[in-house]
């Protein structure tokens, strides 16, 4: 089953990280990535832009309407997400913990994911 982990963290804090302490964070969390990935279980991996480069479809009229920025302000952004391959819940949520110790702060949120393949038989 694959899940998703997605990265939620304040972008005001992470933003303000030093050039070091970021690539230290990302190369604990590159020890973690490493290690899934040689197990088999790493899919894709998205550290997603700023949210100040975001752009927001509202569908709820007609015609759509197009703003800048995220559609909800909250005081924590989703920065980035994993897609894991696991054996059920247990496993993703001992991935999220690994992420956890690798970049503490923030929160993890993790969903079961359905692929959306008309017509292919994918799940």
């Amino acid at each position: 089953m694959r899940y998703a982990i997605l990265c939620y963290h304040d972008e005001n804090v992470v933003g303000s990280w030093t050039k070091e302490e970021d690539e230290a964070v990302m190369a604990r969390l590159a020890v973690v990535q490493e290690r899934l990935a040689m197990n088999g279980k790493l899919g894709p991996v998205a550290r997603l832009m700023p949210t100040t480069a975001a752009t927001t479809l509202r569908k709820d009229r007609d015609p759509p309407l197009v703003l800048d920025g995220p559609f909800a302000e909250t005081k924590e952004q989703l920065l980035g997400f994993y897609v894991v391959d696991c054996s059920g819940p247990e496993e993703a949520l001992d991935i999220a913990r690994d992420l956890a110790r690798a970049n503490p702060g923030g929160a993890y949120e993790i969903r079961p994911v359905s692929l959306f393949q008309p017509g292919s038989g994918a799940t």
